[in-house]
């Protein structure tokens, strides 16, 4: 059978003006700051983190004004009443150790391994130097170990950044659509993308994998909240300030939140602008969530969750509104 031939399309011409300096030079300045960031924000908190106020409680009005004195603003000293009452704090998340008066002037240190090694590592090290200069042994335990099969503890760092990965190239893609599909379509997709990458999530790193400890059915929350909160607050972005608001929140997310988190870095040991932004970002957030559920019988959780629900629902509130003005102003025109 004979086919007529296929249309042959004219090649096109090139353009004929110079493109703008801002064409290409913007794309490059973005790149470079983005890496610019990761690099400082990574490499910078992790070269010579340095202890602040790290939360330490003392059993002993005496003992608790000498550690205080001796080691400054390194430490926060709370005098406690008694070793029930430090264990307690210490099983809270309230302290990140417990210090208590041994016969013959020796200490006996109390540590919680699940607080990272960073921090566990800031609170032996200080105990073990103010030891040696008062000439006494200092004896340690570690009654909040990590699990087996996160050894390290950085499990919830990495569960962390996966999922907000994964809620910001959702919203990525959702922002090349926004032609295709009608808000109220996107915004399912993205609610019904977070439930399920909440729940595989918290499979695989539960269940499947056993590297996080905490209840099933909070994990999963919690980890569908971070998911709604990195694709929400991507899609704002990139509603509001266009092609730059991807690498905006390239760095607001994968690059400030995840360094500041205090998972790889304890909080204690951030510095004060790092300290100050760790449990308000959604990864920061997180993190303190899944610890807290993990190994802390859940205390200290509602905070983080409700800082992540806040972030996903006042970002899509605000695209709403965004796209309900256009809207208004499109049928008054």
């Amino acid at each position: 059978m004979d086919t007529a031939p296929a249309a042959v399309r004219p090649p096109q011409a090139a353009p004929t003006e110079r493109p703008p300096v801002r064409a290409w030079l913007q794309p490059i300045l973005i790149a470079l700051v983005v890496v610019s960031a990761f690099i400082s924000c990574y490499v910078g908190l992790a070269r010579a983190p340095q202890p602040h106020r790290l939360p330490v409680a003392v059993v002993g009005s005496h003992l608790s004004a000498q550690i205080q004195q001796a080691l400054g603003d390194s430490i926060d000293v709370h005098s406690a009443p008694s070793v029930a009452a430090a264990d307690q704090a210490l099983r809270h998340r309230d302290v990140a150790g417990v210090l208590v008066p041994e016969g013959a002037g020796d200490l006996y240190l109390e540590v919680a391994g699940a607080n990272g090694p960073s921090t566990t590592g800031a609170v032996k090290s200080l105990i073990s130097a103010y030891g040696h200069g008062a000439g006494s042994t200092v004896t340690v335990k570690d009654v909040v170990p990590l699990t087996q099969y996160d050894s390290r503890g950085f499990a919830a760092f990495y569960v962390a950044f996966g999922v907000t990965l994964s809620g910001f190239a959702l919203a990525q893609s959702i922002l090349g659509l926004s032609q295709l599909l009608h808000l109220r379509h996107r915004f399912t997709v993205m609610a019904g993308f977070a439930v399920i990458a909440g729940v595989v999530a918290a499979t695989l790193a539960g269940p499947v994998l056993g590297a996080v400890p905490a209840p099933f059915p909070l994990l999963a929350v919690t980890l569908a909240l971070l998911a709604a909160a990195a694709a929400f607050t991507t899609k704002l972005l990139g509603t509001y300030f266009g092609p730059v608001g991807v690498p905006l929140a390239t760095l607001l997310l994968l690059t400030i939140g995840n360094a500041t988190s205090g998972a790889t870095i304890g909080e204690d040991l951030l510095p004060g602008v790092a300290h100050s932004v760790s449990g308000i970002l959604p990864p920061g957030a997180a993190v303190r969530a899944i610890t807290n559920l993990s190994y802390f019988d859940g205390a200290h959780t509602l905070v983080p969750l409700l800082c992540l629900a806040a972030w996903a629902v006042c970002s899509a509130l605000l695209v709403w509104g965004r796209s309900t003005y256009r809207a208004t102003q499109s049928r008054q025109a």
